[in-house]
């Protein structure tokens, strides 16, 4: 079946909420994310305060529906990336992921700053919205990864001394439905991997590397291939930026 035919009004109302959004992440990357006003945005719009407030009736509601909107993004970017190199390509795939993190983040340079900058003052996400669905579903494409790379690194980090007691419980459920066999030490491994990932991405992102190296892209390459062969996989020979 097809996707329902929206109104008009629907249609206005989409729009509308959309345009809102995309405001609002103008507003954050041009003074901060703690002077973040929906009476602002309105302002900015050409709409009234009352107005506005009928599509999120407070900041948090306007914050946690950017939220989710950004990891949802990036989950699905993760993903289409995967979907390209064969399942048993652990290697090619574990490379993907990290392009496709990157390419990410300098693409949308506003969301990647929402979620990974300075955690917005007074906001909280709530336990078991989209939002935080959305972020695990970003944690768990890495996690598989390294599931399906543990039976080579095992050697090198299975005497790590790690207990699921040491992460959150939402991620070490989802962690135990759909990678049951995983032990901690691997789980601590998808954190250290996505730290370093991470790291490199931030700094380009925050504008850190400037000074320092013509092409970010190639050390970032670099980085990956070394963190391929640190889970004792086989380097990709030809693998180019």
């Amino acid at each position: 079946m097809g996707q329902p035919t929206l109104s008009r009004r629907e249609r206005l109302r989409a729009e509308t909420a959309a345009e809102i959004k995309a405001t609002a992440l103008k507003h954050m990357a041009a003074t901060g994310a703690a002077a973040l006003s929906l009476r602002a945005i309105a302002r900015d719009m050409g709409m009234t305060a009352g107005a506005i407030y009928s599509y999120y009736d407070t900041r948090d509601a306007l914050i946690n529906a950017l939220i989710t909107d950004v990891y949802t993004s990036l989950a699905d970017a993760l993903e289409a990336a995967h979907e390209q190199v064969p399942e048993q390509d652990t290697a090619q795939r574990i490379l993907a992921h990290g392009h496709a993190y990157r390419q990410w983040a300098i693409g949308h340079p506003e969301e990647f700053q929402l979620v990974y900058g300075d955690p917005v003052p007074g906001y909280r996400m709530p336990e078991g919205s989209p939002a935080s669905e959305a972020e695990l579903r970003v944690c768990m494409l890495l996690s598989q990864l390294v599931a399906a790379a543990w039976p080579y690194a095992a050697a090198a980090h299975s005497g790590e001394e790690h207990a699921w007691e040491d992460f959150q419980p939402d991620l070490t459920d989802a962690l135990h439905e759909q990678e049951p066999e995983l032990s901690p030490a691997a789980l601590a491994l998808a954190l250290r991997i996505w730290g370093r990932m991470h790291g490199l991405v931030a700094l380009e992102v925050y504008g850190h590397l400037r000074s320092q190296i013509v092409d970010p892209a190639k050390l970032y390459h670099q980085e990956l291939l070394d963190l391929t062969a640190s889970l004792g996989l086989p380097v990709p020979v030809a693998s180019g930026v």
